[in-house]
């Protein structure tokens, strides 16, 4: 379908003024080809980026608010913050839950197991534990 689709807008091109809005789409879509069709190649891929979109719409109605974030390492800190945070989201991880269990831990935490505190191995471990002590 994919090779149809374009054979299909390689004929269009032909026929539409390259500076049409038509055109134009037609010549993004050819010049883009292959990150366009790349989720074909590997079944894990999604079709979109709305997963993505989704978890930046914050960030972007909040835009103006970052402009006073106090400096840039003050952003700096808030741009980590928000990314745990869609990230405990993604992993449906309740991120309070997790910033508290996190901040409470990690001045005791050793650096070489930093690793056990990203949200994914947080998880991990919690569901290890707690199907030991169901054991």
């Amino acid at each position: 379908m994919l090779e149809k689709l374009q054979a299909y807008l390689q004929e269009q091109q032909a026929a539409a003024l390259p500076k049409s809005p038509l055109g134009a789409a037609i010549g993004y879509a050819l010049r883009n080809w292959a990150a366009l069709t790349r989720y074909a190649e590997d079944g894990r891929l999604k079709i979109d980026n709305n997963g993505a979109e989704q978890a930046l719409r914050p960030i972007v109605l909040g835009r103006k608010n970052w402009l006073f974030a106090g400096s840039e390492a003050a952003a700096h800190r808030t741009a980590i913050l928000c990314s745990l945070v869609q990230t405990c989201k993604h992993l449906q991880i309740n991120p309070f839950v997790y910033l508290r269990d996190v901040i409470e831990r990690v001045s005791t935490h050793p650096a070489r197991l930093v690793l056990e505190l990203t949200p994914r191995e947080w998880t991990r471990l919690r569901k290890d534990v707690a199907a030991k002590a169901a054991a």
